[in-house]
């Protein structure tokens, strides 16, 4: 017996014109999630109906409702359309999950308008029908144990109990390709993960210090990468080392400058690998005033180090709304790690909150950027990361 699962979205359906290339992409997106169990997915009047083998149903039903551009998913049982066929099927399945005391409703939407009765009419006659056949269910219109709900398709017609939320969003990839500076701290991976949600499609760098600082720093990046894949599909992940630029940064500049200068080293960096691989935006975890290197000014001397986009999605969160949503989507555990990452290399007592972008430019004469850039880029490693 297959497993079936209806899948909603809700955004994509306001998107008029250009609503048949979002669900071109969902549907992309929704075969990459459970395309290892050789599971089908087609589109069917403002759904989709995904069918796999029953020993993935567990595990199918995880990835669907981690796809973004979903807003719910339900396991559901399928049924000719004939009504004395779906009526014996609500009964069977009452009889697996109702007790005799259960209150229920039954509610109905009907797709193929040549079924011969209208939704209410389902409805009403399906909640008739399990009444007789079990006397001691109650009839609940606003808060029942069980919902049953059936949905009339043109092919056949489909029961379900269950609701499982989707992330909503866009589906990944729709609104182009950018490049997360992904740290092992707690900001950047939520920020990627609402990156996707608005229809991003990923990839990542991290820049590292070993041997200044521990490998932990990037085994913490790959496994944030692994639960951003969770929700985006594999993503290329490029570790690049600065301790060197960090050795030169220490030894001719101010130590209060180094975090605004390797944060601009950073930026340069990372406009270098979109160039090369075609992306089109960075995408940070900063935040607005939550260190140093996070004020106006802050952010905007190092913005001027790239010609790039740069998207913060995080830039009015608070911190307890940004634990909030690493705990749901089970990074929160791996960022807390206690692992020493480059940017907290040698960090001064007292780090400059309002440079000046004259006096930053004038220090960066000092420096030989384009060989500092093409030293780091050749340590460049490239891991691809998947679920």
């Amino acid at each position: 017996m297959a497993a079936k699962f209806l899948v909603r979205y809700g955004e994509i359906a306001l998107k008029g014109r250009n609503r048949g290339e979002f669900e071109q992409q969902l549907h992309r997106n929704l075969k990459g999630a459970v395309g290892d169990f050789e599971a089908e997915v087609d589109r069917m009047h403002g759904r989709f109906m995904v069918s796999g083998p029953e020993a993935g149903r567990e595990a199918m039903q995880e990835r669907l409702s981690r796809v973004f551009g979903v807003v719910s998913v339900s396991p559901v049982w399928e049924e000719a359309l004939d009504f004395e066929k779906i009526k014996t099927r609500a009964k069977e399945i009452f009889a697996q999950f109702a007790n005799q005391s259960s209150s229920f409703k039954v509610q109905s939407r009907r797709a193929n308008k040549h079924f011969p009765y209208n939704s209410p009419e389902i409805s009403q006659l399906l909640g008739g029908h399990l009444l007789e056949e079990y006397p001691l269910l109650q009839v609940d219109l606003h808060q029942p144990d069980i919902i049953l709900s059936v949905e009339i398709g043109y092919k056949s017609a489909y029961l379900y109990l269950d609701k499982i939320a989707g992330p909503g969003g866009l589906p990944v990839g729709i609104t182009g390709k950018s490049l997360l500076l992904l740290s092992g701290g707690m900001d950047s991976p939520v920020a990627g993960w609402l990156a996707m949600k608005r229809g991003l499609a990923l990839e990542a760098v991290h820049f590292h210090s070993f041997p200044f600082t521990s490998r932990h720093s990037s085994d913490k990046a790959i496994e944030l990468g692994k639960i951003l894949a969770r929700y985006g599909g594999k993503i290329p992940l490029h570790m690049i080392n600065v301790a060197d630029i960090q050795k030169i940064l220490r030894q001719d500049c101010p130590p209060e400058m180094g975090v605004i200068l390797l944060r601009r080293m950073m930026y340069r960096l990372a406009q270098l690998v979109c160039e090369k691989r075609h992306l089109q935006a960075i995408v940070t975890g900063e935040n607005l005033g939550q260190v140093a290197s996070q004020t106006l000014e802050s952010i905007d001397v190092i913005s001027k180090a790239t010609s790039m986009l740069v998207i913060r999605p995080l830039v009015s969160f608070d911190k307890d709304e940004i634990i909030t949503i690493a705990r749901n989507i089970d990074s929160f555990d791996i960022s807390a790690l206690p692992y020493e990452d480059c940017c907290t290399l040698f960090l001064p007592r007292s780090p400059v909150t309002k440079p000046r972008h004259a006096v930053v430019e004038q220090l960066e004469k000092r420096l030989d950027i384009p060989a500092m850039l093409d030293q780091a880029l050749q340590t460049a490693e490239l891991h691809v990361v998947k679920r």
